[in-house]
């Protein structure tokens, strides 16, 4: 193939054709002469066969963080790679730069580094590495390119964690967690339903945590203390169907409810309990157990990065079963999902007693601040009057559903999405705290 250089060449010999006797036949020379030029540039490029591409590199980001990946081009070849690479990544990658020029003595190594700083979760793969060669005139050049650059594209995927924006809370949880384990000097009052120890009876102690056996044999009076509970479970239930997709702020309700599961997942597993995690809508798309170390929390992030939304209406009758069958023992299951009467009250609702008679249940939604604009702002015009009836009603409707689960005996954590995580992990330490796990 030949480049515009080729045609410039012509187009300036051409300016000598009113010297030649025949214009036509000094054409017919020049275009030849440029052809064998073009030609002769052709054969000198590096044939491509003997480029061997291989990469290596980040393999897993965060979301928000930034990637580094190295393209390894060898040229095998007795000829100057002359070359431009197109390094082609999905677009959600972040990929830059795109275009890279290099020159390969032969039997050397060009080392291409691309940057990547992806904007959406899930695996990020390299799409096609096109190759074009030149000669050293750059009159013509030698490409690969299409099905072939496809087949012989050294493959990469850099699989996108969840941001995990609300690990800044985590210091101030671990403080409270501190208090109600003991472990620092200010212990706290909370009543667990472990024993810890044994002391001496204070003014001010309730007397029903009076060891009175024990008090017999010392001649004095001593009372239990209690620590939270250790080594309970702890059940993370992920809704992935369509209320998931709904966009909060810039970002869909599944991704807030990952990071609040992380957050809580960690805390319970500092904690010393077992965390369980479940992705579903129509079938199991994430599927998580652990005893609760530190470890599991790798798997947890790995293992929900590429979970996307799905379109369909969330099966709440498998997600009761799911659960059931997992949790034989009693479980604090934390659902995140969304406050919507069509979902809840037609999926959830009928099959929840069967789910809160054998576990403590803790429903999880982000409040949508759509619904704040529209009756905060008051209505100048007929769409606004209608907006504003819409919105009240719909948090008509939220409200009564909260009133049906709390009358199951299902907690509710309603807040908006930069409170919300931290509200879940609040409402995980009140619960520990006062023995209701």
């Amino acid at each position: 193939m030949v480049t515009w250089r080729a045609a410039a060449l012509l187009a300036v010999s051409g300016l000598s054709l009113p010297l030649w006797p025949v214009p036509w036949v000094g054409l017919a020379v020049l275009i030849g002469l440029v052809g064998v030029l073009c030609a002769i540039d052709f054969g000198m490029a590096a044939p491509l066969s003997a480029v061997v591409a291989e990469r290596d590199g980040d393999r897993r980001v965060r979301l928000g963080e930034t990637a580094t990946v190295r393209l390894r081009l060898r040229n095998a070849s007795p000829r100057p790679l002359r070359a431009e690479v197109r390094d082609a990544w999905v677009p959600s990658a972040g990929a830059t730069p795109y275009d890279h020029r290099v020159l390969v003595e032969p039997g050397e190594t060009a080392v291409l580094v691309t940057t990547l700083t992806p904007t959406r979760r899930g695996d990020r793969g390299a799409v096609r590495l096109s190759l074009r060669a030149y000669g050293p005139l750059r009159l013509a050049f030698r490409q690969r390119s299409g099905r072939t650059a496809t087949r012989l594209t050294p493959p990469w995927t850099l699989r996108v964690l969840p941001r995990f924006a609300s690990r800044r809370f985590l210091p101030e949880k671990m403080a409270r967690l501190r208090v109600l384990d003991g472990a620092v000097v200010t212990r706290g009052r909370g009543q667990g339903t472990e024993f810890d120890t044994l002391r001496e009876y204070v003014i001010g102690d309730d007397v029903r945590s009076i060891d009175w056996r024990a008090s017999a044999r010392r001649a004095d009076v001593l009372v239990r203390t209690w620590r939270p509970e250790r080594d309970r479970r702890v059940v993370c239930v992920l809704d992935t169907g369509r209320t998931s997709a709904v966009r909060i702020g810039d970002e869909p309700r599944l991704d807030a409810a990952i990071d609040a599961a992380l957050l809580l997942a960690t805390l319970a597993a500092r904690a010393g309990d077992r965390v369980d995690l479940l992705a579903v809508d129509t079938t199991v798309r994430a599927a998580v157990s652990s005893s609760g170390k530190q470890h599991m929390l790798t798997r947890m992030v790995d293992a929900l990065a590429p979970i996307e939304p799905a379109l369909v209406e969330t099966d709440f009758e498998l997600v009761v079963g799911e659960v059931l069958r997992r949790e034989r023992k009693r479980a604090l299951v934390v659902l995140f999902t969304a406050l919507e009467p069509g979902a809840l009250g037609e999926g959830l609702l009928p099959v929840l007693p069967r789910l809160a008679a054998r576990h403590k249940v803790l429903v999880a939604a982000v409040h949508d601040p759509v619904l704040g604009a529209l009756t905060s702002v008051r209505p100048q015009r007929a769409e606004q009057v209608y907006a504003a009836a819409a919105g009240w009603r719909a948090l008509a409707e939220r409200e009564r559903i909260r009133a049906a689960l709390a009358q199951g005996g299902v907690g509710v954590v309603d807040a908006p999405v930069s409170e919300f995580a931290s509200r879940v992990a609040d409402t995980y330490l009140h619960l520990k705290a006062t023995g209701r796990l």
